[in-house]
């Protein structure tokens, strides 16, 4: 195991021992991409979960170093002259921005509707989409131990104060959950919590749990550190202090769930993320599981099935098949819908029953959580069937609905309402409430 946690980024990724298998073209390419979209990775990602000599194509490295595709062409050519000029920094940080502006930085109107309300102030550091769930973004939580290349998050990362959610105070988040019943679960997410010492992790759980907010009944925490830091649960100078504090949740009679995110069979294989799990099983907690269909990386059935199979040997419960959102690098990586379902099935059908708790593919858009039910032909049509797995109004959910069958469309606004249909069921509420 590396002995001491190092960041690579752009300013110093040449300085790794691996940099010898980067040709100078890619060297450049990832100096382009990389100053749009966040970068940054560490040497246990570098020394333990890249096979060096499969670059380009080894799906751990594209998942975590910037690939030229992940910019249209008239975005690469435009950051690429300035950087090739000699550009003022100010000059290249402007047209990073101007670009950004372009890649759709917050999807599903997770500024516009999602960010919920208390006591006349808006909490920036919150979303309340569904009745259920709230989300919390702890100030000292918005980065990651390495950036995925294909995040949905990525504004969280570049500097754009008025792009980012975090919040420093738990006051308001308790008062918020006490003032709304329907709260059951509390997400804490980022970036990544895990990034955080232990004592400062402890000063946005347990003030809630001191609050005895009967209603509220789970705690998940969003991370990646089991793939890209193990460590932070066994190792780490204060991770006893972190699995005490997980043991302290259950014990409050709330259940913990941790949200793994894990997008290749690869990053399951080492030692430490093995004993990582088994340390946080060994508090009470679960493990879920959860990853988008993504394109260079995991589009293959057989992979997302030994993904599942052994996250099943490992105790964990794979949870969500995601489509990935319509922002940032969605043409590089996106998988069309119907080839998503697909791959979905083909996998799914390759594994037993105890891995078949994994739900999708499911678009996280602005009506909620959209599933790709399959594909029939009905009365001479052929038609994609879809429902909702979460929805902003919970009557919507698990109502089964139809597209025009498109191949090649990546989202929820590129279909169609099949049958004749000028819109599907939910459009008027959804535009008048929003």
């Amino acid at each position: 195991m590396t002995e001491k946690y190092r960041a690579y980024t752009l300013r110093n990724f040449r300085e790794m021992p691996q940099a010898q298998y980067l040709s100078d073209e890619q060297i450049f390419d990832i100096e382009v991409v990389g100053q749009v979209f966040p970068f940054k990775t560490n040497n246990y990602v570098v020394d333990n979960l890249i096979e060096w000599d499969n670059i380009p194509h080894d799906p751990m490295f594209v998942l975590t170093f910037p690939q030229k595709g992940m910019l249209k062409k008239s975005h690469y050519d435009e950051m690429a002259g300035v950087i090739r000029a000699g550009s003022d920094p100010s000059v290249i940080i402007e047209t990073a921005d101007r670009i950004r502006w372009q890649l759709n930085p917050h999807p599903a109107g997770q500024i516009e509707h999602n960010i919920p309300e208390y006591c006349g102030e808006k909490l920036e550091g919150m979303q309340h989409k569904y009745q259920e769930t709230v989300l919390f973004f702890p100030n000292r939580g918005q980065t990651c131990h390495a950036f995925c290349t294909f995040c949905f998050r990525w504004p969280q990362f570049v500097g754009i104060e008025e792009l980012k959610f975090a919040m420093k105070e738990v006051e308001p988040l308790i008062g918020y959950i006490r003032e709304h019943q329907e709260v059951t679960d509390l997400l804490y997410t980022g970036g990544d919590p895990m990034v955080m010492r232990t004592k400062n992790i402890e000063e946005y759980i347990r003030p809630v749990l001191d609050a005895d907010i009967h209603h509220l009944k789970s705690i998940r925490i969003g991370t990646k550190a089991l793939s890209y830091w193990p460590d932070r649960f066994v190792n780490d100078f204060d991770s006893d202090d972190l699995l005490f504090l997980f043991r302290d949740i259950v014990r409050s009679g709330r259940h913990l769930s941790i949200m793994a995110h894990f997008n290749h069979p690869n990053e399951l294989i080492t030692p430490e993320v093995r004993e990582a799990i088994k340390r946080i099983k060994g508090t009470g907690a679960e493990i879920r599981t959860q990853t988008p269909l993504l394109r260079h990386i995991n589009d293959d059935p057989r992979d997302l099935a030994e993904m599942w199979r052994e996250q099943v040997a490992l105790g964990c419960v794979p949870y969500y098949l995601f489509v990935v959102r319509d922002t940032g690098a969605q043409h590089y990586f996106g998988v069309p819908l119907v080839r998503a379902w697909e791959i979905y099935r083909d996998a799914y059908k390759n594994v037993s029953g105890l891995a078949r708790t994994v739900r999708g593919p499911s678009m996280s858009a602005g009506p909620g959580k959209v599933q790709v039910l399959g594909v029939e032909e009905i009365y001479g049509s052929k038609v994609m069937v879809l429902d909702m797995l979460q929805g902003r109004d919970p009557n919507w959910v698990k109502r089964p609905f139809f597209a025009k069958y498109d191949e090649d469309a990546m989202w929820l606004e590129e279909l169609k309402p099949a049958f004749g249909a000028e819109k599907f069921f939910f459009e008027e509420e959804f535009f008048s409430v929003r």
